[in-house]
């Protein structure tokens, strides 16, 4: 799969995290019934790789991934679990190498233009942009449209459901993250309905 292929089901990217596995797939069966199928599955918890390879095998309408890919060992264990592609933080040819040998699609982190240039030297040309509000926002991601022309973006980090719309705008972003979807007193609650609303209002989000 082209990684740039994500953004073509749905503007916006839910950014979990999961510290139960009985919580794992119905919230993916609550986010894709509200019309989100791109899950992107972090690996900041214990049960991170168990929750994923629960959805995977579970709700197979899902398109899940791993974020917070740090390593060839995270991106190896990613695949192992099922997952159809990986998001990591920063940008490292080690994991950029490995992902492409391996077959794993990847959306590889920056916040600067020297990084966007190690991505691109590498074959990578759809980027997430992280800590997306931290490292410059909107006016950052539209003074690398300058001399990225070719390079798009997933910005992802400090985006709320006011201001993804005016990210969404911007020329060189195909799709943003967030963590909004998926609401910690909502999962812990197994408010499911709540989470399916929230991901329809997301999926009725215009793109630029």
């Amino acid at each position: 799969m082209d990684p740039l292929e994500l953004a073509s089901y749905g503007p916006v990217i839910p950014v979990i995290v999961l510290h139960r596995v009985r919580d794992a797939v119905p919230l993916a069966e609550a986010l894709v019934a509200g019309g989100v199928r791109v899950l992107e599955v972090t690996l900041r918890t214990p049960v991170a790789l168990e929750c994923m390879a629960a959805i995977a095998k579970a709700v197979p309408q899902a398109i899940v991934g791993a974020g917070t890919i740090r390593s060839v060992a995270d991106a190896e264990a990613a695949l192992a679990a099922g997952c159809r592609f990986g998001v990591s933080p920063g940008y490292g040819t080690d994991i950029g190498h490995a992902c492409r040998n391996m077959g794993l699609p990847l959306l590889p982190g920056v916040a600067t233009a020297s990084e966007v240039m190690a991505a691109n030297a590498d074959g990578y040309q759809f980027l997430k942009f992280f800590p997306a509000t931290a490292a410059g926002g909107i006016p950052m991601l539209k003074a690398l449209a300058g001399p990225f022309t070719d390079v798009v973006f997933c910005p992802t980090g400090g985006i709320t459901p006011e201001t993804a719309p005016q990210f969404l705008a911007l020329p060189n972003v195909k799709v943003c993250g967030g963590s909004w979807l998926t609401p910690q007193d909502a999962v812990d609650a197994g408010d499911w309905d709540r989470i399916t609303r929230l991901a329809r209002e997301a999926s009725a989000l215009r793109r630029g």
